[in-house]
Order: C-alpha cells, then sequence, then structure tokens
C-alpha cells in the first residue's frame, strides 16, 4: 500500500512538472509583453494586436513648422532665434515649462477615450545627457518626462512606443533630428557608442514594464539627399545589430524596432530579419496615394521577412486623404501612428493650439536677416512682446485651452 502511494505520489509530481514546463513554454504565456509571432503583434492573451495610435510630435523634440516657423526648422535653431530675442535665462525657463504643459494627463486620458490604443513618443538624444537641451543639461530628465507620461497611459491601458528621434551625430541629415545636415552617426565611432550606451540604459530602466510596446530605435535614417547614401545605408543594419545587442544585455522583454533607410522607406538595406526573436519593421509614407501600390513593396518586405511591418508616421494631409490611407492600412493589417497628436494649425492633427497673440512678430524675426550681431540687434522685436506672446503660448498648449479637429479624429475612425 505505502509502495502504492510512492508511485501515485511520484506521477503527481511528474505530472505536475511537465504540466509546468508546458506553461513556461506555451505558445501564450502571459509575461505582460507583447510579442511578436510571424507577421503579427500578439497581446499576453494571444489575441493580435494592431497599433491605432498617434505621434506626439514636438514635444521632446520640437520642430520648426509646429511653430509656423520656416527656416528655423530645429529645436537648435528655434533655440538661438528665441534666445536671441529675450536671453538665456528666459528661454531655459520656456522650454521647462513647455515640457510639462505640452503633454499631460488630460491629453493621454483624452487619446484613450478617442479609442486609440497607443502612442509613439519621439525624444531627443541629449534628454538622457548633461548636453544642454530645452533649459535642462540633467541626464535623466528623459526618465523624468518618460516615467510620467508611461505612468498615465498605464492608467489608461495604452501602449508606448519609445522613438529615438534625434541621435547623437544625427541620424538623418536634415532638421527633424536637429542636427549639422549630414548623418555623422554612421561614420562617428563615439556618436554611436553613445547611442547604444543610451538606449542600454532605457532599456534598463523600462526592462520589466509591459506598457512600453518597443524601442523604435532610430527615426527616418539617412535621408535621400547625399550622393554617398548607398555607403551610408551599408552602415545602418550592422549599427541596428550593436545597439540591439547592448539592449539584449539588460533587457529580453522588449520588441525592437528597426527603420528602413531613406525616411523609413528602403527595407533592402536588411539582410538579417532573424537576428532577435522580438523585432519587426517600421515603415514612412507622406503625401502619397491611397492605392495598393502605395504600400505593396512594405507589404512585399513584410511577407518576404514575417515579421511585422508598421506605420509609424503618416499624415499631414487632407481628413479625406488621412480616412482612405487609413482604411488601406487596416485592410493590409499594418498598425499605424498617425502625425501628429498636437501642433499649431487648424487641421492635420488631433488637437490645435491656439496662435498666442503677436506671434506674427516671432515669426517674422525668425525671417529676417540674423547673419551678425549687428543684425540682430536692428532686428530684434520688443522684448516684452515676445515674452508676453511665449507666456501665452505655454497656457495655449494645455488641453484643456486646445481645440480638437473632429474631422480629423473621425477620419482615423475615433470618437472626438
Amino acid at each position: 500500500m505505502m509502495r502504492t502511494r510512492k508511485i501515485l505520489l511520484i506521477v503527481l509530481l511528474s505530472g505536475t512538472v511537465i504540466f509546468s514546463l508546458f506553461s513556461q513554454n506555451g505558445r501564450h504565456e502571459k509575461s505582460g509583453f507583447i510579442s511578436v509571432e510571424g507577421q503579427n503583434l500578439v497581446t499576453p492573451e494571444g489575441e493580435v494586436f494592431l497599433m491605432k495610435g498617434i505621434n506626439l510630435g514636438n514635444w521632446l523634440n520640437p520642430e520648426g513648422y509646429m511653430f509656423l516657423f520656416q527656416d528655423v526648422n530645429s529645436y537648435r535653431l528655434i533655440d538661438q532665434a528665441l534666445k536671441e530675442m529675450v536671453g538665456p535665462d528666459f528661454v531655459n525657463q520656456f522650454w521647462r515649462k513647455f515640457q510639462e504643459n505640452y503633454i499631460t494627463q488630460d491629453d493621454i486620458r483624452y487619446i484613450r477615450q478617442t479609442g486609440m490604443n497607443s502612442i509613439r513618443v519621439p525624444f531627443h538624444y541629449k534628454l538622457f545627457t548633461y548636453e544642454d537641451f530645452m533649459g535642462n543639461n540633467n541626464p535623466n530628465r528623459g526618465f523624468e518626462l518618460l516615467d510620467n507620461v508611461i505612468r498615465w497611459c498605464k492608467e489608461e491601458g495604452v501602449y508606448v512606443v519609445l522613438d529615438m528621434h534625434a541621435a547623437p551625430g544625427g541620424q538623418t541629415g536634415d532638421n527633424i533630428d536637429d542636427s549639422y545636415g549630414y548623418p555623422w552617426l554612421f561614420e562617428s565611432p563615439k556618436s554611436q557608442e553613445l547611442f547604444c550606451s543610451i538606449w542600454k540604459r532605457i532599456a534598463k530602466h523600462y526592462a520589466d514594464e509591459p506598457t512600453v510596446l518597443g524601442y523604435d530605435l532610430l527615426n527616418e535614417p539617412i535621408a535621400h539627399f547625399f550622393d554617398n547614401k548607398d555607403e551610408l545605408n551599408n552602415y545602418l543594419e550592422p549599427l541596428y545589430m550593436k545597439v540591439t545587442e547592448a539592449i539584449r544585455e539588460v533587457d529580453k522583454n522588449h520588441i525592437v524596432i528597426w527603420g528602413g533607410a531613406q525616411w523609413n522607406t528602403n527595407f533592402s538595406v536588411f539582410q538579417n530579419p532573424k537576428f532577435d526573436d522580438k523585432m519587426m519593421y517600421e515603415c514612412h509614407t507622406y503625401w502619397t496615394d491611397t492605392t495598393q501600390a502605395a504600400i505593396q513593396h512594405f507589404l512585399d518586405f513584410r511577407e518576404k521577412t514575417n515579421l511585422p511591418m508598421y506605420m509609424g508616421e503618416t499624415g499631414e494631409n487632407t481628413d479625406e486623404w488621412i480616412e482612405g490611407f487609413r482604411r488601406l492600412l487596416e485592410r493590409n493589417r499594418m498598425g499605424w501612428h498617425f502625425w501628429p497628436y498636437k501642433k499649431m494649425a487648424k487641421s492635420s492633427c488631433m488637437v490645435a493650439l491656439k496662435e498666442p497673440e503677436n506671434w506674427s512678430v516671432i515669426v517674422e524675426y525668425t525671417k529676417k536677416d540674423r547673419s551678425s550681431f549687428t543684425k540682430i540687434r536692428e532686428n530684434r522685436p520688443n522684448q516684452d512682446t515676445v515674452r508676453k506672446a511665449l507666456d501665452e503660448l505655454i497656457e495655449n498648449c494645455k488641453f484643456t485651452r486646445c481645440s480638437k479637429n473632429e474631422g480629423y479624429i473621425k477620419a482615423l475612425g475615433m470618437k472626438p
């Protein structure tokens, strides 16, 4: 009898071990993290997840056109022009207030209320260094700001893609990466080392946070302008591999997202689609047709690699185009984050902030000759007028002061 009981106990324990092993290696273990299965993203519950969301552009990497500027079109140039008008102390304070008010919990709550399930957060690498940026030189400033938005998203059930929009040395070579007109990142070992170390810090910080869907490693690398773009393209995948390896030293949970060359459109540069078991690709396109041909080359690459491909940026068009292109993406099971959530404009965004009184004075100054200190002194506008306009901008960018673009939101298939 005793022997029988021992045998029964062994059988039961063996069954428990086998069941435990099966559960650990099962297809849909509830780890809490979005995972990759073939061409799909999958929730912890085993359901296919299609990203439908918006980009928080301009918040942590200001772009000139969203302030109605033209040639003064990157953070560095905007900052320089503002400091010429009212000095560094006032401008540094302005930027700190801007960061605190441009995106708040009210914004995230509203994004979720419309029906969106995710956001993409573009950020500047300097938020994680001692370099001066937006009124700070604190290497943890990025974590302070991202921790807040991720916490708000966690409360609302919204996933977050973290996007390094401006990398050390510049990855694009244009205004959007706040660089010096060339993608120096790919020719600078020092910049690449900093790039990898920042992503490793970010990955370590968020390694156990399932609200973060993934890491968008580089935004729109290597613009098409450069005669040596083919040579530069050869450096892209090796750099992605290098930074992915650095991330995996501290974080094996999150998806890494590789964007194509030439504004996230050229995927012929990739030869190692199975380099990591939690990776996907990201494409961008603007001002194209809303026909199947507009995205077919992206779909062909998805089929070839059997990995997810999503539209990380698109938009800046009429409501009719927005709806047509969004429907095209969804028919082809391609997730999307349209651009942008908020800006100083009356259309092509979810919410618009009102232009401050006398903002045109600031805009006009940015168009004038500022090539010498003499010209700066001659053309500088009244300082009180500029300060008042900047203070008003801080108030106007708050969600409660913004207006909703209902047509745009409906075109995205959401509820205003």
